[in-house]
């Protein structure tokens, strides 16, 4: 599980351009784990359709993922936000540095009741120590549900093979 072809799809359904995949490959990290929304998102329905720095696509849910009145929930939106932002981040940190996220906005426009969001994350800004994307969800019929930015700090990668934390015991 976590393969990826020469195409730069996985069993994950996550499309990544060639020189993403070229320049992550041999670092023995599973690109389509890293770059998702982990547990959370599997909870969540969450998927990571195309993922690069200057453009990442996910989808998300309504079903499983409402407040009591039975609309989309606001956090969801922001899950979905904040993955795809990070996503985005990562990729343009390249695999010697993480990104951190720092600060979400998310500004609720419309309530969705049914089907599927798709969220869509450009960068606003990419430096060497922090990247800021604009992430806009739509419904489907692509009316716009939520506006969100995130910025993420951009800090160095623990060094492979360093050495683990004694623990006492």
């Amino acid at each position: 599980m976590g393969e990826h072809s020469e195409h730069g799809h996985n069993d994950h359904g996550t499309e990544f351009p060639p020189h993403i995949v070229e320049q992550w490959a041999g670092l023995g990290l599973d690109l389509p784990a890293l770059f998702s929304a982990g547990a959370l998102g599997r909870r969540m329905g969450v998927r990571v359709l195309t993922a690069a720095p200057e453009r990442v696509v996910g989808t998300l849910p309504v079903e499983g993922n409402t407040q009591p009145y039975g609309l989309l929930h606001g956090g969801a939106s922001a899950v979905l936000a904040e993955t795809l932002g990070s996503v985005g981040a990562m990729l343009h940190a390249g695999p010697n540095k993480i990104a951190v996220g720092v600060d979400l906005n998310c500004t609720h426009h419309r309530a969705v009741r049914t089907g599927l969001v798709t969220g869509v994350a450009t960068p606003a800004h990419t430096g060497r120590t922090s990247a800021t994307y604009d992430i806009v969800l739509t419904d489907e019929q692509g009316k716009r549900v939520c506006t969100a930015r995130l910025t993420c700090a951009l800090r160095p990668a623990a060094q492979q093979g360093a050495a683990e934390p004694a623990t006492s015991g």
